[in-house]
């Protein structure tokens, strides 16, 4: 019942209309000239610094889901959960060069979104059009997803009711005082809501990882009851290490998972919003401290097994919800207080993302679906408009995707979230390096990744939960023709056949000669720093003029 956590409701509520007020208050932060233009109202007017920029693509990228749902993984399935720790380590190095590049060609040409690159260097309408609805697409059940971390604390303070808009009504109320205030202040709200979140989780996690092994006999009573609760399993798989069968399932999830962080749209969207390079470079050489954390929040699913949590109800009659093994954890083991600043760390944790996702899909919608097919002379004040209400649209989708949807299911999207967007990659990272692509052959390699992975994914069954299709982003080896029990992660298979079939398209249509267009990018455009003067999409060069070398 609710009365038995009134304590920790009353902590989780104001520092939830804490954070609600500072959205309303960022419109006025940083003093904009003017929210009616989509590089003040998505963008922050491109003028945060390093700090402001940490905290917002930290908060963006760790988000409420991650809180709740690596510990629940590793809680249910052992070792395999661990993938997310490698590859939020290994994808800085990666990425370090790529965005300086995207920041400066976006900062000189006024980009919004990475379809608006893949139009001005591609030259293909097509091609941004399919990478704009990949990338909304895409986000859509990542942003339903951040809902998961709410229902679950919900769910363990009582906060429930018995029929589906009862239960859910807490969810509706906190999501429309989100949409109201992304609204009004844009990508500022989350910028500045989002100190408040990474500094609470941090607060959070830090006092679990000291406090929690003290009171459970220390860490290795802790692995040895993961140890045995794995080995005691009806159907061991993982413990507290992987199995063979598992191991390349896990690295090709890992660096897929990888490739794919910073092709999202709101991966992109708080890089854009940075002041110049070099406040691009210093994130990504400091961002990695949030793997340790990740590394930290991970360890709770064991202490969770320790401390002998059971996880609530699912929705389903026999299944367990196990997105609230980490709120219980809490529930259990500190004061009501101190458990209620653990839940807002969550649903704050859920806001910022949030609303920096819905932005995103926003802006996709607006510059190259809105302006580029429905409205082509929309002024600034009309892009901007256009992308508050789509952004509205988009979380009253989120929102349905949870009220009609099972949660579950909402998870197995987020995966297949992951496979749709790397099919971006020939296009947006590879794109920024080269234009040796033929627009064309990217654009066929793109339905040939995407058909082959939407096959495999349409496969991939799941016993335990009676699921036939869509149940996980593990393919088994031996569909292929393998001898073999091991599984690989789909995306990686996609992405490899989407590059093959572009390359080879490419060879094919150079020598037929066919035209490619021209690229409307130069190659300093790619090293443009803060001061440079901008040019206006679209008209900075002559349609007829001969193609630019390659970058």
């Amino acid at each position: 019942m609710w009365r038995d956590h009134l304590t920790e409701i009353i902590v989780f509520s104001f520092l939830f209309l804490l954070v609600s007020a500072m959205g309303f208050v960022a419109a006025r932060w940083r003093a904009p000239r003017d929210m009616a233009h989509l590089d003040e109202w998505g963008l922050g007017g491109r003028s945060f610094g390093g700090w402001i920029t940490w905290f917002l693509v930290g908060g963006d990228l760790y988000t409420a889901y991650t809180f709740v749902a690596v510990p629940a993984l590793i809680f249910g399935a052992g070792a395999a959960g661990f993938f997310a720790v490698p590859y939020t380590i290994v994808i800085y190095p990666m990425v370090f060069l790529v965005l300086c590049r995207l920041w400066s060609v976006s900062h000189r040409h006024g980009f919004v979104t990475p379809a608006d690159f893949v139009r001005n260097r591609f030259d293909s309408p097509i091609l941004a059009l399919l990478i704009a609805i990949t990338g909304i697409v895409a986000t859509m059940p990542y942003i339903a997803l951040q809902l998961v971390g709410i229902e679950a604390v919900l769910k363990t303070m009582g906060v429930t009711g018995d029929s589906a808009v009862a239960r859910h009504l807490p969810i509706i109320i906190a999501f429309a005082i989100l949409a109201a205030y992304t609204y009004q202040s844009g990508l500022r709200a989350p910028a500045l809501i989002a100190f408040v979140k990474d500094s609470l989780i941090y607060i959070v996690i830090l006092v679990a990882v000291i406090y929690l092994p003290y009171k459970l006999g220390g860490w290795g009573d802790i692995f040895d009851a993961a140890d045995a609760k794995f080995k005691a399993s009806p159907a061991p798989g993982d413990g507290i290490l992987l199995n063979a069968n598992n191991q390349l399932q896990y690295v090709t999830l890992a660096f897929g998972s990888a490739l794919a962080l910073f092709l999202y749209p709101h991966s992109i969207t708080g890089v854009l919003a940075s002041r110049n390079r070099d406040v691009i470079k210093r994130n990504m050489s400091a961002l990695p401290a949030y793997s340790l954390l990740l590394g930290l929040i991970a360890l709770l699913g064991y202490m969770a097994i320790a401390a002998g949590v059971k996880p609530l109800p699912g929705a389903k009659a026999g299944s367990v919800d196990g997105n609230t093994v980490v709120p219980l954890l809490f529930d259990s083991q500190f004061p009501d207080w101190f458990a209620g600043v653990a839940y807002a760390a969550i649903g704050i944790g859920a806001l910022v993302p949030a609303a920096i996702m819905s932005i995103a899909a926003a802006n996709l919608f607006t510059r190259n679906i809105y302006k580029e097919y429905l409205k082509r002379d929309a002024s600034p004040a009309q892009e901007a408009n256009v992308s508050k209400i789509t952004s509205l649209v988009v979380k009253v989708g989120a929102v349905a995707c949870i009220v009609f949807l099972d949660p579950q299911f909402s998870i197995d999207l987020q995966l297949i979230g992951g496979v749709i967007i790397l099919q971006t990659l020939p296009a947006v990272a590879l794109g920024l390096y080269t234009r040796w692509f033929h627009r064309n052959a990217l654009i066929a390699g793109w339905v040939a990744g995407m058909g082959l992975g939407m096959w495999m994914l349409y496969q991939i069954g799941n016993p335990t939960t009676g699921k036939k299709h869509f149940a996980g982003s593990a393919f088994p080896l031996s569909e292929f023709g393998f001898d073999t029990k091991k599984t690989i992660y789909v995306g990686i298979v996609a992405v490899l056949v989407n590059l093959a079939v572009a390359a080879l398209l490419t060879l094919v249509l150079r020598a037929a000669k066919v035209a490619d267009g021209v690229d409307g990018t130069t190659p300093d455009d790619y090293f443009a720093d803060e001061g440079d003067a901008r040019v206006t999409p679209g008209v900075e060069r002559d349609a007829d003029a001969a193609p630019e070398p390659v970058a």
